[in-house]
């Protein structure tokens, strides 16, 4: 994977290896911060199911002042780890965590939500998230939302759009 623009544009990023995270390709990355571009200046930064960390690493190359990475997964966050430091961005924390635990305790504002969950997992995620995420999102802040290309989410946020690409779907939701 690669970072698509910005400061570290072009620079290799890594992924965990094996079959649990499902990193979100180059192409849907670049639709999606196509469309970001006007919210990620300065922006604050929460990516959920980080995985490898691309989204919010791309955000942060784009000039988002900080991010917050949330990853249950030890060697993923290793990973994220790794990655930060080998492109050298700061403002990023990483933790090791279960995303329903984090969103129920993280008392934080955010611009820019990335929430990318297992596809499986979707269905019993969805009303946590629909608990949580509005309290979470600054004002004019967006949710960006991976689903299955099949699934549609239902959130208490205005949705701004929805596309499909390939077996993923993006949605976005503002305050």
């Amino acid at each position: 994977m690669r970072i698509i623009a910005g400061s570290r544009k072009g620079h290799r990023i890594d992924a965990p290896p094996g079959r649990s995270t499902r990193p979100t390709s180059d192409r849907v990355r670049e639709n999606v911060f196509n469309i970001l571009q006007p919210w990620i200046e300065g922006a604050a930064v929460l990516d959920l199911f980080a995985g490898s960390g691309a989204m919010g690493i791309e955000a942060l190359s784009r000039g988002a002042e900080r991010a917050v990475f949330v990853e249950a997964e030890p060697l993923a966050c290793r990973v994220i780890d790794s990655n930060l430091e080998k492109l050298r961005l700061t403002g990023a924390r990483v933790y090791q965590s279960d995303v329903a635990r984090f969103l129920a305790t993280d008392r934080g504002s955010y611009d820019l939500v990335f929430c990318d969950a297992p596809y499986n997992e979707y269905a019993e995620l969805e009303p946590t998230l629909a608990r949580y995420l509005p309290r979470l999102l600054a004002e004019e802040g967006l949710v960006v939302l991976e689903t299955a290309a099949r699934t549609e989410p239902q959130l208490p946020l205005t949705e701004r759009t929805s596309r499909r690409y390939g077996a993923a779907r993006i949605t976005l939701f503002e305050a």
